[in-house]
């Protein structure tokens, strides 16, 4: 009789066990091993081995409270959206998702494609590693999954019925507090400051009010622009890469929001890593994340304006200058959000290691006054940036002048 009928959190024997009766990856003498590797902040993920043959997959199972906090409740129905958008991100953008095998929706798990011949990007870059293709890799990864799911391509009733299915409540409010909220007025009182740059936050954020007004200005935008179906927290740590390859994974709280949420989040992330190698003075690596930072940009322009000229099927939206105006407003979102992620990963509660492994408490300062300092002005000033340029300029600068 199968066991698994009724929904309950699983044990890395439970895993095992599950693995052997939903799928045939593995022979039914197979000795199997499982191991807990999640390290997120919400999902339970199984690292499960053949001893003998050295084949592997993974398995996420979705608990009904976030790890990183039980006060943050949870559907455990998540999982369904993540299985859904990888399988869509492996037709839309080829090589640049992991394979879904299964999805359950009694367990609220799926069994996926082992990437473990991938490096965590962010656990890379925290090495000073550096990967030449990763440029070309995210900005055609980002154009190929956000302007096909726009209404710009496709047709408009079938586009409002994936705004419904893809609506994710519960996620979204996570990021419309960690993100959008809390590091401007700490309501839910957990914010977490660095102690000896505590004064120095607290007046440039805590007082700040023209910056909490175009915060709030960018979280509605985030709530009520169903643009594109988003991945959501594409971050360092959801890019899996190797020299030649990179792959997205933990889309779970895709939804349809602004495109510039997926790309300045990126963007913002890189900056983490480049910070992180300045405060260790490893010059040639934060060259290169400047220049990584830049083509990110350069390139998502080229390939968008590509793509749209070539796939564009809205009659209205092929008018002389409609293209320009919408990219704009793609960029100055995409500079909107990367000042909020640089703020609430130094202000708030989910902190990045890039910043936090920083020992040197003098270093530590001086990184989160930079990141600070340009994710101010990328949200002030955020219908100027256009270019990678323009961002790498702002990068430069705050690194000169802190």
């Amino acid at each position: 009789m199968a066991k698994f009928t009724t929904y309950f959190l699983m044990e890395n024997e439970d895993v095992i066990e599950y693995v052997k009766e939903k799928v045939s990856f593995f022979h039914e003498n197979s000795d199997l091993t499982s191991k807990e590797i999640g390290d997120g902040n919400l999902n339970y993920v199984y690292h499960i081995v053949d001893r003998t043959t050295g084949k592997s997959v993974i398995v996420k199972q979705a608990g009904d409270t976030a790890r990183i906090s039980e006060d943050i409740k949870l559907s455990t129905n998540r999982i369904k959206i993540e299985s859904n958008v990888l399988k869509l991100h492996g037709e839309l953008a080829p090589g640049h998702a992991p394979e879904v095998y299964l999805y359950d929706d009694i367990m609220n798990c799926c069994i996926m494609e082992d990437l473990s011949d991938h490096t965590i990007l962010r656990d890379a870059l925290l090495e000073f590693e550096t990967f030449p293709k990763l440029a070309e890799h995210i900005s055609t990864f980002m154009v190929q999954t956000l302007l096909p799911t726009t209404d710009v391509i496709m047709e408009h009733k079938e586009k409002k019925s994936k705004v419904q299915e893809y609506i994710n409540p519960e996620l979204c409010e996570i990021s419309e507090d960690l993100v959008y909220t809390e590091p401007f007025n700490d309501y839910n009182n957990r914010n977490e400051l660095f102690a000896a740059n505590k004064a120095w936050i607290e007046k440039e954020i805590y007082e700040d009010k023209q910056l909490h007004l175009e915060a709030a200005k960018l979280k509605f935008e985030f709530m009520n622009n169903a643009q594109a179906l988003i991945h959501g927290d594409l971050h360092t740590g959801s890019l899996f890469v190797t020299q030649e390859s990179t792959k997205v994974i933990d889309p779970e709280f895709a939804f349809y929001g602004p495109i510039g949420y997926d790309v300045g989040n990126v963007i913002a992330n890189m900056i983490f890593a480049l910070v992180h190698g300045d405060a260790h003075k490893k010059q040639s690596f934060v060259a290169w994340a400047e220049q990584t930072i830049s083509d990110i940009v350069d390139l998502f322009n080229t390939k968008f304006n590509r793509y749209w000229d070539t796939h564009v099927t809205d009659r209205m939206a092929k008018e002389e200058g409609f293209k320009a105006w919408y990219l704009d407003n793609v960029l100055s979102d995409t500079a909107g959000v990367a000042g909020l992620e640089m703020t609430r990963r130094v202000v708030g509660l989910a902190k990045v290691k890039d910043i936090t492994s920083i020992e040197d408490e003098a270093k530590r300062v001086r990184a989160e006054r930079i990141c600070l300092s340009i994710a101010k002005q990328f949200i002030k000033n955020r219908h100027t940036f256009k270019t990678g340029n323009d961002f790498l300029a702002v990068v430069k600068q705050a690194m000169k002048n802190n």
